[in-house]
C-alpha cells in the first residue's frame, strides 16, 4: 500500500511507542519521514531503521515547546526531504508522578505539561501549515487522549492539556480547510507502550484491560494504522473531529466488565 508516495511526514515524539510505530508505517506506505524527539538517540535509531529500508528519513532532537527549535526543524525537513505534507503531533509529557490532586500540584509541572502538550502542537502547526497552504493540501493528526473526555482522581494536567487538543483540532481544521488542509484528532485508550509498562503494575493493566469492550489493551500499531489512514486520500472527507481508538473504553459505563463477569459466573 504505497498510498503516501512522494509525501513528507514529521512525527513528533517519534523515538518510541506510538510515535516510532507511526513513523515506520508511514515510511512503509511511501512517505519520507522526519523523526523528531527530545531523546536524540531514540529518534536517530528509528530514522536509521527506516533509512535502511531505502526510504528517506532523518532524525532531530527537538523540544516542541520551543518555537525556535520547531522553526529550525521544519526548515531542515524542507531542505532535506521537501515541504511537509503530513504532521503527526504526538510528543507529550507523560511523566504522571507529579500530576497529582490539583490542591497539591506543582504549577511548574502544570506549565510544562501545557507547554509540551498544547504549545508544542501550536508551534508545529504554525510552522508546518504554510507549506501545506502553498501545496493546497496537507494532513495534521493530533494526539489527544481518552483522558480528555473522562475525569480522573489524578492526571488533571495531562487530561486538561489533551482536552485542549480536542478544541484545537477543530480550530485548525476550520481555519485552514479552504486551503485543502485537514486536521483530525485521535483519542487512544490504553496502549501497550514502554511508558505504560513502566507506569502500571500487571494488576492495574489487567483491570484497565477488563474495561475495554475488546477485553484487551491496544498496541502502538493500532494507532499507527489509523494515522496512516487519516493521512491518505482515502480519508479525504474526514476533518475537524477526534476519533476514539480505545477498544470501546469510553463507550460504556465502567461497570461493563464487572457485569459481564457476573453473567459468566451465573
Amino acid at each position: 500500500m504505497a498510498d503516501l508516495d512522494g509525501r513528507v511526514a514529521i512525527v513528533t515524539g517519534g523515538g518510541g511507542g506510538i510515535g516510532s510505530a507511526t513513523a515506520r508505517l508511514l515510511a512503509q506506505r511511501g512517505a519520507s519521514v522526519a523523526v523528531a524527539d527530545l531523546d536524540a538517540e531514540s529518534a536517530r535509531a528509528v530514522a536509521d531503521e527506516i533509512a535502511a529500508t531505502g526510504v528517506p528519513a532523518i532524525s532531530a532532537q527537538v523540544d516542541v515547546a520551543s518555537e525556535e527549535e520547531v522553526r529550525s526543524l521544519v526548515s531542515r525537513v524542507r531542505e532535506q526531504l521537501g515541504p511537509v505534507g503530513i504532521l503527526h503531533n504526538n510528543a507529550a509529557l507523560t511523566d504522571n508522578h507529579p500530576d497529582v490532586v490539583l490542591t497539591d500540584i506543582d504549577l511548574d509541572y502544570w506549565d510544562r505539561a501545557m507547554a509540551i502538550n498544547v504549545r508544542g502542537y501550536v508551534n508545529m502547526v504554525k510552522h508546518v501549515v504554510p507549506d501545506m497552504i502553498e501545496a493546497r493540501g496537507g494532513v495534521i493528526v493530533n494526539m489527544s487522549s481518552g483522558a480528555a473526555y473522562q475525569g480522573d482522581p489524578v492526571r488533571a494536567a495531562y487530561g486538561t492539556s489533551k482536552a485542549a487538543i480536542v478544541g484545537f483540532t477543530k480550530y485548525v481544521a476550520t481555519q485552514f480547510g479552504r486551503y485543502g488542509v485537514r486536521c483530525i484528532g485521535i483519542a487512544p485508550g490504553l496502549i501497550a507502550t514502554p511508558a505504560v509498562a513502566r507506569e502500571l503494575t500487571p494488576q492495574m493493566r489487567d483491570l484497565i484491560a477488563s474495561h475495554h469492550l475488546t477485553t484487551e489493551i491496544g498496541r502502538p500499531e493500532d494507532i499507527a494504522e489509523v494515522v496512516a489512514f487519516l493521512a491518505s486520500d482515502k480519508a479525504r472527507f474526514i476533518t475537524g473531529t477526534t476519533i476514539h481508538v480505545d477498544g470501546g473504553f469510553t463507550a460504556h459505563a465502567p461497570t461493563y466488565a464487572d457485569t459481564m463477569k457476573l453473567m459468566g459466573e451465573s
